[in-house]
């Protein structure tokens, strides 16, 4: 499972770049309170748990857990 703190997100794209699925995007519908366009999935079904863009978050937006962990 992946899960976004969209108000720490800063916008950067790394996450983005980084994803080998390429899943992931910055959602221009979305502004949080620092005034960032977060990044959001657009199939979290298809996501592997990789955690590529957990490592690679300099914010520590991204978080990924087992469903087990729900």
């Amino acid at each position: 499972m992946i899960n976004f703190i969209k108000e720490k997100c800063q916008g950067c794209g790394v996450c983005v770049e980084i994803c080998p699925k390429k899943l992931l995007l910055l959602d221009k519908s979305e502004v949080n309170g620092r005034g960032h366009t977060p990044v959001s999935i657009t199939d979290k079904d298809s996501c592997s748990q990789c955690a590529l863009c957990a490592m690679m978050c300099p914010d520590c937006v991204i978080i990924i857990s087992n469903d087990e962990d729900k």
